[in-house]
């Protein structure tokens, strides 16, 4: 069984970093491109952030741009997302997904796409 376990996130201050990991196990690591998204109070969960099997190809949301950087380690099956000038805006629960794919190029930024998701970790950035 696939597991994704994230660890990371809490409050900080505006102008303030933090970084969040998400541990997948249960099937090798590498077969999967990776994804962040977001689910604020009374909001559809968005999209944050996507990288590739391999790490070579990334993408992000318009509003995460030059703050925001998704990085993965295949040899320990973690996924981080680097998160840099953090505003208030970007408070929300984030949550880590796994999208079981034979292309070592692909990523989506589709929600429905993606086959294993994380718990949630609370992000809470104040003003």
């Amino acid at each position: 069984q696939v597991q994704l376990v994230q660890s990371g996130g809490g409050l900080v201050q505006a102008g303030g970093s933090l970084r969040l990991s998400c541990v997948v196990s249960g099937r090798t690591f590498s077969v999967y491109a990776m994804g962040w998204f977001r689910q604020a109070p009374g909001k559809e969960r968005e999209f944050v952030a996507t990288i590739s099997r391999t790490g070579g190809r990334t993408a992000y949301a318009d509003f995460v741009k030059g703050r925001f950087t998704i990085s993965r380690d295949n040899a320990k099956n973690t996924v981080y997302l680097q998160m840099n000038s953090l505003k208030p805006e970007d408070t929300a629960v984030y949550y880590c997904a796994a999208d079981l794919t034979w292309d070592i190029q692909y990523y989506t930024t589709t929600v429905d796409e993606y086959d294993y998701w994380g718990q949630g970790t609370q992000v809470t950035v104040s003003s």
